[in-house]
């Protein structure tokens, strides 16, 4: 018993860890080539974040090169008969599944601390590189045409030479929507990327400020930000670690408290006075969209705090649903198994738990039980597959 097991569970880890390297060198060149395309990586940018970006694809990749395992392995033995032979000699089928069953369970564990370690640490250094490499570009724009202008984000920047990272004489000229326009004039400058202000800082020697209606000051050494010149978002919630988004998900239901308790105190006192123009006015409706928007993220974070845990879990699922499927249906040919019990999955599964992450964001079921739907069917449907194989 205990060789058998020894010997389907070898044959378990050597094929999964083919499947999973081809499968992950090919997702490798997607990855990259959409941090290229957003960012205007140059190559050695890309060998940085080539190591960074591998953990950020392995969640999505183990659960399926799981299952096409699991059908490999016995498909293969159940089309050999060694299935029939090991029933004949009297051994339990459940027995055989047992390593499946065990290599589900410590990938789910893996998958579930990838999730919550790996890929935040990982998408840290990717978005550090990235910002480095923005600086790097910044620099070499300037140094080739003296002048980065941003018109979506009003900001312009002309210069009379870069050395190093130091710019020499530069005006710097920021005019967004709705607000007056700002020049200022220096000696030479110095620029700081500052990925978690999502900003620029500018560090300013001897020059003056223009700023209208014709004021002007002069100055010695002056520090002044501004938005970066790329649109760099602040990590997603996929992107946080569990205690993270426990943590954003405590700051926002007590603003969202204390917004809320606010709008009571000021529609009971406009109420009180009769100013009605206050009950419906500006203010209070900036804080209701305030606080619709402080739900939503609060939504977002919950759904991805219980689709990772049930993401996680799918491993198990698919190994219990794979391993008698390929039983039941034993073929040599294992691409034809796998494609049997991966149809299925893709037109059932994948959509159901889109369809649940989806109604949890917009808070219309509670992700506590919705992110699991998929999971149950798949626990069902596994289930019927191995009693039948237990039976015949």
């Amino acid at each position: 018993m205990r060789l058998l097991q020894r010997y389907i569970l070898a044959e378990l880890l050597r094929v999964f860890a083919f499947l999973l390297s081809v499968l992950t060198v090919l997702l490798v060149f997607v990855g990259v080539f959409r941090e290229v395309s957003e960012s205007g990586l140059g190559p050695f940018q890309i060998l940085q974040i080539l190591p960074f970006i591998v953990p950020s694809l392995l969640p999505f990749t183990i659960p399926a090169t799981l299952l096409l395992t699991v059908c490999v392995v016995y498909g293969r033995i159940a089309g050999d008969h060694e299935i029939t032979a090991a029933k004949a000699a009297g051994i339990n089928v459940l027995s055989l599944l047992w390593p499946a069953f065990i290599l589900g369970g410590v990938l789910s564990l893996c998958s579930l601390l990838l999730t919550d370690q790996v890929i935040p640490w990982a998408v840290g250094n990717i978005q550090k590189t990235v910002t480095l490499a923005m600086e790097d570009i910044f620099l070499d724009m300037l140094r080739t045409n003296h002048q980065v202008t941003d018109a979506d984000r009003g900001f312009s920047v002309t210069v009379i030479g870069v050395d190093g990272k130091r710019l020499l004489k530069p005006t710097f000229q920021y005019a967004p929507r709705g607000r007056q326009p700002l020049t200022i004039q220096a000696q030479e400058a110095t620029l700081e990327f500052d990925l978690d202000r999502q900003e620029v800082m500018l560090h300013l020697v001897r020059g003056r400020v223009h700023a209208p209606p014709g004021k002007e000051f002069w100055f010695d050494r002056e520090d002044y930000p501004f938005p970066l010149p790329r649109d760099l978002r602040r990590p997603k919630p996929r992107h946080l670690s569990i205690r993270d988004i426990h943590r954003e998900s405590n700051t926002l239901a007590r603003a969202i408290q204390e917004r809320r308790e606010h709008r009571t105190v000021e529609s009971v006192l406009a109420l009180t006075t009769g100013s009605f123009e206050a009950l419906f006015g500006g203010t209070s409706t900036a804080r209701e969209f305030d606080v619709a928007d402080s739900r939503s993220t609060l939504n977002k974070l919950k759904t991805e705090l219980h689709s990772r845990f049930a993401l996680g879990a799918s491993c198990l699922c698919f190994a219990l649903l794979g391993g008698p499927f390929a039983i039941l249906k034993p073929r040599r040919q294992f691409l034809t198994s796998f494609a049997l019990c991966f149809l299925p999955i893709l037109i059932l599964y994948y959509p159901v738990v889109l369809l649940m992450m989806n109604l949890s964001k917009s808070d219309s079921v509670n992700p506590a039980w919705a992110m699991w739907v998929g999971n149950v069917l798949l626990l069902a449907a596994a289930g019927v597959v191995l009693r039948r194989v237990l039976r015949h």
